[in-house]
C-alpha cells in the first residue's frame, strides 16, 4: 500500500511520466470473493443409493435370463451339481485347503462348527494344547516355554500367556500334546489337551 501511494506522488510531480507510462494500473491481491445470499437455501444432490464405481450396466442377454431361469427351476441335488460340473468343463484349478496351524481361530460357532466338532470326535487324532493357569512367580518359564514351541515372539508369547485360559498350540499329535504339557508342567503352569 505504501509502495503504491508513493508512485502516485510520483506521477502527480512529474507530468512527463504520465504520458510515458501511461494510466497506472494497480492491481490488489485479494481472492475474488462473492458473498451468498443468506436467503438461498443449499443445494441439495441426489445421490444413488449405491454406488457403482464402474457405472450403469446394459441389461443381461435374453439367453442369459432365460437360463437363469431353466437353473431356478431345477430342484436342489441337481442344482449342486451345477457348480463342480461347470468347474470341470472350463477347466478351474481346484481350491487347496488353507492350513490354520498355529492361528488362534477364536470360537467357531455356528452349524459347520458343531458339525466339525462331531466328525472330530469319532476320529481325533490332532489334540490341542490349552493353558490353564501357572504360579505368577513362574511367569518367566511358562514365556519362554511357550516361546520354544511355537514360533512367537517375546511379546506376542506374553500376550498370549497373560490372557489365560487359551489355546497354545492346535492340531498337534498326541504325544507332542503330552510332550507340550509336561513342559509346561515343569515351568510352572498347568496345560491340558483338548
Amino acid at each position: 500500500m505504501k509502495f503504491i501511494a508513493f508512485a502516485m506522488s510520483v506521477r502527480a510531480h512529474h507530468p512527463a511520466l504520465r504520458e510515458i507510462t501511461g494510466p497506472l494500473q494497480v492491481r490488489y491481491f485479494q481472492q475474488d470473493f462473492v458473498p451468498r445470499d443468506p436467503k438461498t437455501k443449499p443445494k441439495k444432490y441426489k445421490y444413488p443409493q449405491v454406488y457403482d464405481p464402474y457405472g450403469p450396466r446394459p441389461p443381461p442377454l435374453e439367453k442369459i435370463i432365460e437360463l437363469a431361469e431353466r437353473i431356478a427351476a431345477l430342484p436342489p441335488e441337481e442344482r449342486s451339481q451345477i457348480g463342480p460340473a461347470l468347474g470341470y468343463k472350463v477347466n478351474l484349478p481346484k481350491m487347496q485347503p488353507i492350513s490354520t496351524e498355529g492361528m488362534d481361530l477364536g470360537s467357531q460357532g455356528g452349524t459347520a462348527a458343531t458339525a466339525a466338532a462331531k466328525v472330530e470326535e469319532k476320529e481325533k487324532t490332532a489334540f490341542d494344547v490349552k493353558l490353564e493357569k501357572f504360579d505368577a512367580a513362574a511367569k518367566i518359564k511358562v514365556i519362554k516355554e511357550v516361546r520354544s514351541f511355537t514360533s512367537l515372539g517375546l511379546k506376542e508369547a506374553k500376550d498370549l500367556v497373560e490372557k489365560v485360559p487359551c489355546v497354545l498350540k492346535q492340531g498337534v499329535t498326541k504325544d507332542e500334546a503330552n510332550d507340550i504339557i509336561e513342559k509346561i508342567k515343569a515351568a510352572g503352569g498347568v496345560a491340558v489337551m483338548e
